[in-house]
């Protein structure tokens, strides 16, 4: 038989993703133009082509450097007190027919100038001082777009506006702690982890004791004190006290107040908030040891609390376990404590075991039952794979 030869003129690739995104199989589709010779290929033919591909890792390690710059920018950020609201902005001098005033005219949230009085012309020492507080503000607005370009989890300027708005008032140095989808971005950056991070329009905030607030601090008026349009979420049934806010529209941006207790959603008075909080079962094992730590957001490094990082892991597969009709956020809760579980075993393998031994039977049960699920997340962790299995194993 005549053998029959063509060379390819133009190759397109179409990737097709089966599975989870650590692909096993992956379909190649090539068009294929015959240029010349025989062929028993039509022009422009779709043949399909099937390859194994490896598994990708979880995660990988930033280098070295970038980690020391976003050391450098958490330092100074923790010994920055309070932080200026919105963009950096820039000083402007209004005079009227009296004695002239430095202004402070900035961004507070996107789209919306505002402006606020520094200090009278005559005010050598005052006008400095925002000028520093400005000139760091811009720098660390550098620093936080160069990280986010370096594979850094970076919040958006709406979660920025809030979070900065707490901080100022001291809302997480009196125990306040941030938890959820955003905790999971920050514990990354904290240990240089480059991973893909869902997206949230939720911001979890829970406390697990009376805050250590100076004054009473009014969770509702201090949110809509950011500038942006947050409005109560009614409760269900409406007689219930509300435990969260949200900005409008469908993927407006939520905050919500928990705190440890059961059953699942039980209303819980926050008195020091003026607000409630929803209960969330074993949230008293999560928040026990509260971590300094900082979020980046928008264009700012935000010194706040996590949780604990291995008890997070934990508490993760303990969620996914109970989550009921949301299969897609228990993925999530899955791939972010397989993770994190993957860092930890890397550098903190001790801490990952001992908050497995603190964690209630409940907690424990829920996460051998999810060990399943883990195995192929953890294909390429075989240290990690082998940490969970003895630990889910006693």
């Amino acid at each position: 038989m005549m053998k029959k030869y063509f060379a390819v003129q133009h190759v397109c690739i179409f990737w097709y993703a089966f599975g989870h995104r650590n692909l096993e199989r992956t379909a190649i589709l090539c068009a294929i133009t015959p240029e010349i010779g025989a062929c028993d290929k039509l022009p422009n033919e779709f043949v399909f082509y099937w390859v194994t591909m490896l598994k990708m890792p979880l995660y990988r390690p930033q280098e070295l450097a970038f980690l020391t710059q976003y050391a450098e920018l958490k330092e100074r950020s923790l010994q920055a007190g309070a932080l200026l609201p919105g963009t950096p902005g820039t000083l402007y001098l209004r005079r009227g027919s009296g004695s002239g005033y430095w202004y402070r005219v900035y961004y507070s949230v996107p789209g919306k100038q505002s402006e606020t009085l520094v200090c009278r012309e005559d005010d050598t020492a005052g006008r400095d001082a925002m000028q520093d507080k400005i000139d760091f503000a811009n720098w660390s607005a550098k620093q936080v777009s160069a990280l986010r370009k370096l594979g850094f989890q970076v919040a958006d300027k709406t979660v920025a506006r809030v979070l900065v708005e707490l901080h100022n008032l001291g809302a997480f140095e009196a125990g306040l702690v941030l938890v959820g989808t955003l905790a999971y971005m920050a514990w990354l950056n904290e240990f240089g982890a480059i991973a893909v991070s869902a997206r949230t329009q939720d911001i979890d905030l829970a406390r697990r004791q009376t805050l250590k607030l100076a004054t009473p601090l009014k969770f509702l008026k201090t949110i809509q004190a950011t500038g942006l349009p947050f409005a109560e979420v009614p409760g269900f049934p409406s007689t219930q006290a509300s435990t969260s806010v949200k900005l409008p529209g469908v993927q407006g941006l939520r905050v919500d107040i928990l705190a440890p207790g059961a059953p699942l959603g039980h209303i819980i008075q926050i008195p020091e908030l003026s607000w409630a909080a929803q209960a969330i079962p074993h949230y008293d094992y999560l928040l026990a040891d509260p971590v300094p730590a900082t979020l980046l957001a928008g264009g700012h490094c935000i010194p706040l609390h996590l949780p604990e990082a291995s008890r997070l892991v934990w508490h993760k597969l303990y969620a996914a376990a109970n989550r009921r009709g949301f299969p897609e956020k228990a993925a999530k809760d899955r791939l972010q404590a397989a993770t994190l579980a993957a860092v930890l075993a890397e550098t903190e393998p001790e801490n990952l075991t001992s908050a497995f031994d603190a964690a209630p039977e409940e907690v424990k049960r829920a996460a051998a039952l999810q060990f399943g699920a883990l195995e192929k997340l953890l294909a390429r962790h075989e240290a990690c794979h082998a940490l969970l299995r003895e630990c889910v194993a006693r």
